[in-house]
């Protein structure tokens, strides 16, 4: 069964909505850990309109299962993930304008870019993963970079219309898992997965961690952290009843 890695970003969306320090997402990645979580996940976004350094060094202080920072393949943000030194780094594409993260990362397109991103970074000890959508080419391509694991992009699997297309995207996340495997690519996957989708994504082949952030903060609000986080990790293992929720 693959690990938990909560994303906390939108503790910080909350707090920076008005501007002041609740609620503190050093707190929220405590209670996370406390109620099972084995991993923490935050996005120091170029605009900060969430997280804030201050956030990432206090994390990285603080966080005692693992801290993944996701940030861009940019020279300010391998000059901080340098300095903080988090557990692992996960490379995602970003652009300001957008909401959320709105898909994989081309790897193939930027492939000596990457490669020199990746290297920096993993000279330095600081293992580096890269968001990216279950294509072959890019699968491959990250496999070239020498990263040590993927993630598979799961908004596509998340965002189905109905039963068939479901079953096709899972399909085709299937598909990269076999492929990543096959290059020696660590995997792990995440984006838009919710109580109710991601028992399937877990049990692919492969899958090591899954990062989930805006469905547990979002019962959090409702129940608490510490019980969104134990009820996804049943989820997870497919245990948790509709009921329940």
């Amino acid at each position: 069964m693959p690990t938990l890695g909560v994303n906390i970003d939108h503790v910080a969306t909350i707090r920076q909505a008005r501007q002041t320090v609740e609620p503190d997402p050093i707190a929220a990645a405590v209670l996370a850990e406390l109620a099972g979580a084995e991993g923490i996940t935050v996005h120091l976004r170029e605009d900060r309109r969430h997280m804030q350094d201050r956030d990432v060094r206090l994390l990285r202080e603080t966080v005692r299962t693992h801290l993944n920072l996701e940030m861009a393949a940019t020279d300010e943000m391998v000059k901080i993930a340098l300095a903080i030194k988090p557990d692992y780094v996960t490379l995602v594409p970003e652009r300001r304008e957008e909401v959320t993260t709105e898909g994989g990362l081309d790897i193939a397109g930027p492939i000596d870019r990457m490669t020199k991103v990746v290297d920096k970074l993993q000279s330095a000890g600081i293992p580096v993963s890269l968001f990216i959508d279950a294509d072959e080419i890019q699968i491959q391509a990250a496999a070239k970079s020498k990263a040590k694991f993927i993630e598979l992009h799961t908004g596509q699997y998340a965002e189905a219309k109905n039963e068939d297309d479901r079953a096709t995207q899972l399909h085709l996340l299937k598909l990269g898992c076999e492929i990543a495997t096959s290059l020696n690519l660590r995997i792990n996957a995440g984006h838009g997965l919710t109580y109710w989708n991601v028992y399937p994504v877990g049990q692919l082949p492969g899958m090591e961690e899954l990062n989930i952030g805006h469905t547990i903060i979002s019962r959090a609000v409702l129940v608490g952290l510490e019980r969104a986080v134990r009820e996804m990790k049943l989820a997870i293992a497919g245990e948790l009843q509709r009921s329940a929720l």
